[in-house]
């Protein structure tokens, strides 16, 4: 069973996750990524699979599996600019 903390961070990690999950809808539905920005993208890419790496380093669950599908759902995004555009 989780800790209040590792609740915390599940629940903190799920709503900041989950924010990218309409953009990613709209890009795919619209085709249009041309206000995305590549730099912030790619270096928002890095940064969350840098954290993925300190949750795995850290062993902390919350941190592994937000960071992972945000760095699944932000990387889609990428890859729809670099491709679409």
């Amino acid at each position: 069973m989780p800790t209040l903390i590792e609740s915390l961070g599940l629940a903190a990690g799920m709503l900041t996750t989950f924010s990218f999950l309409p953009q990613v809808i709209k890009i795919w539905r619209t085709r249009d990524v041309s206000a995305i920005s590549l730099m912030m993208y790619s270096a928002f890419c890095l940064g969350v699979f840098l954290w993925l790496l300190f949750g795995i380093g850290i062993g902390s669950i919350s941190m592994i599996l937000t960071n992972s599908v945000t760095f699944l759902f932000a990387a889609s995004i990428l890859y729809l600019k670099i491709t679409m555009e």
